[in-house]
């Protein structure tokens, strides 16, 4: 290869870095790939810490990149988890309205659905008993298509095909240092590895604008990092929860609110909440990186953002250090639960980017300049959406060598 290491590298080795990874090598067999992950294995961050859920696509406009992916992707999932042999369930869902007021937005997401192609049936209170005794609401819609599974087992899946296939995966390896000269691009890891390419994929989630501008591009936006707070119905109440249960989202927010979701471990998590994190990977209050929190406070958005939106903000943070106000939130879906049956359970840090007008990206969001693809914006349902964007990522990267 010359001067070359590989024709590909790819930063981040979550389940989209690994789904470009296995969709360059299906598309331009021949072509060499590398992946570089800093942990010490893969999906180690927002692929391994959300629900397991298996997004139908309900929530997002017709011809959005989020729409036309989750709905390809939901699809895709199964088959593939059914091809590998890996642990899923398509279970369907129900979205439910806990007040009348919430019943022209549920109205409004059935007309979503049905735009997206996704089989929605509206339920009234008694049909909700159904599939959910104890839930309450006074209406519902039921989405046929949504599941679960275990993303992590995914990415790893992922790995292990792009391996097979020629691409090398390489883990403790932080990006320090990106270059660019002439066709070449070069990255210089935390051990002093020097990795040459022709073309390098930007799908570094929590750092992915950081790592944009280590490359000398500006992204226009900020990752800010909310953590997402999880706890869990205790064995003895676990009885309560069938499936998986919604309530009516704000449409303000990209965020889906307070749901209660049995996994494909048979375990039911109640949450997330969704708070400012003081370090890109803080998953507790405690974690704390003054640089990081330095720069987020140093971006012009995030204060249009706070002064817009303060009071849902307040709320967050008040049932994240509130368990009876946690709570109350589940209570709305299932109110016989009581705080005696709620556990703490792992956190999770979305990367949501937020552009300098203080507006968050609700979209997927992607750019590109010479000799690099940067994936800026990839929240939810970007783990369900993991194989047609992995494909989408790799058209424009395989573009870029042409």
């Amino acid at each position: 290869m010359g001067a070359y290491d590989c024709d590909v590298l790819v930063i981040g080795g979550g389940i989209v870095g690994l789904s470009t990874a296995y969709a360059v090598t299906r598309a331009a067999p021949g072509t060499s790939v590398v992946v570089l992950e800093k942990e010490p294995g893969p999906a180690r961050h927002q692929t391994g810490r959300n629900s397991g859920v298996i997004h139908s696509g309900i929530y997002y406009p017709p011809g959005s990149l989020k729409a036309r992916f989750a709905v390809q992707g939901a699809a895709e999932m199964v088959k593939f988890c059914t091809e590998h042999g890996l642990p899923h369930e398509v279970t369907g869902k129900l979205i439910v309205a806990t007040d009348r007021a919430e019943l022209p937005r549920l109205h409004a997401l059935v007309q979503r659905g049905r735009g997206n192609g996704i089989p929605v049936r509206e339920l009234g209170p008694a049909q909700i008993a159904e599939f959910e005794p104890e839930v309450r609401g006074v209406g519902a819609i039921h989405v046929g298509t949504t599941g679960v599974c275990d993303f992590g087992a995914v990415a790893a899946r992922l790995a292990r095909l792009a391996e097979d296939a020629g691409a090398s995966v390489r883990y403790g390896a932080e990006v320090r240092v990106v270059g660019r000269r002439g066709s070449t691009v070069a990255v210089r890891t935390a051990d002093g590895t020097v990795v040459r390419a022709r073309a390098l994929v930007n799908c570094a989630g929590l750092h992915s604008d950081r790592v944009a501008r280590l490359a000398g591009d500006d992204p226009g936006v900020r990752i800010l990092p909310f953590r997402g707070e999880y706890y869990a119905l205790a064995p003895s109440a676990e009885g309560r929860v069938r499936g998986l249960v919604y309530p009516v989202p704000d449409p303000a927010f990209p965020f889906l609110g307070v749901h209660l979701t049995r996994g494909i471990d048979g375990h039911v998590h109640l949450g997330p909440n969704a708070v400012p994190a003081l370090a890109r990977e803080g998953y507790a209050w405690r974690t704390v990186r003054p640089r990081e929190l330095a720069g987020t406070a140093a971006f012009p958005g995030t204060w249009r953002l706070a002064r817009r939106h303060w009071r849902y903000g307040a709320g967050e943070v008040r049932r994240s250090l509130s368990k009876p106000a946690f709570t109350a939130a589940v209570r709305r879906l299932l109110p016989d639960v009581t705080a005696d049956d709620l556990i703490p359970a792992p956190s999770g840090v979305r990367a949501q980017a937020v552009l300098r007008d203080g507006t968050l990206a609700d979209d997927f969001l992607f750019a590109r300049s010479p000799r690099m693809v940067h994936v800026l914006n990839a929240p939810s349902p970007a783990a369900t959406a993991s194989l047609p964007i992995g494909r989408e990522v790799a058209r424009r990267v395989l573009a870029e060598l042409r």
